[in-house]
């Protein structure tokens, strides 16, 4: 059995984004915000971590692979950060309380990988609907520097970046 488990490599590095605070607050007009399940791409739904060469081609690094189904997480950690910064009281889907949210947010991600260059680019479109039909629609395209380009920490972390500065663009501009 050694002999099997010596010919396998060197077992997957699983990169969990690092919990970091949330230094700047942000009013907004709701007091409760309902998150839908974000919305990725197939190579970004998948465990594999990708990484786009320099004519475009996305490839998938041996042995880094995400710690949680990046759907899950994302929407975890953005439902978390969006609470931090907003104050407001904010749960994903299926809303878990009695009356509805007053804000609902929903975000499709067209592209979030580490590219060649050294940084992580994280692209889409989020939506907010209102019951006071103040509905909004606003694209966003967000880089941030890698620090590690080959380790899964550097990619994590840089992702980890990249979503708390989309969570404080929604705030300011979609659920004001």
């Amino acid at each position: 059995i050694s002999a099997l488990a010596a010919c396998g490599g060197p077992p997957p590095q699983r990169g969990a984004i690092p919990k970091a605070d949330i230094v700047e607050k942000q009013r907004i007009s709701y007091r409760t915000v309902e998150l839908r399940e974000v919305s990725l791409p197939s190579y970004a739904a998948a465990e594999e971590i990708y990484i786009a060469d320099e004519s475009g081609l996305l490839n998938s690094r041996e042995g880094l692979l995400w710690a949680d189904d990046p759907s899950r997480a994302i929407t975890l950690e953005i439902s978390r950060h969006l609470a931090q910064v907003t104050g407001a009281q904010v749960a994903s889907e299926p809303w878990p309380f009695e009356d509805r949210a007053q804000a609902t947010v929903e975000i499709r991600v067209e592209d979030i990988l580490a590219q060649s260059d050294g940084t992580f680019r994280l692209a889409g479109q989020y939506f907010v609907s209102t019951e006071t039909g103040r509905d909004r629609a606003r694209l966003f395209d967000l880089s941030v520097p890698i620090d590690g380009m080959d380790t899964v920490a550097g990619i994590a972390q840089a992702r980890g970046q990249a979503v708390r500065n989309l969570v404080v663009e929604i705030a300011r501009s979609g659920l004001r």
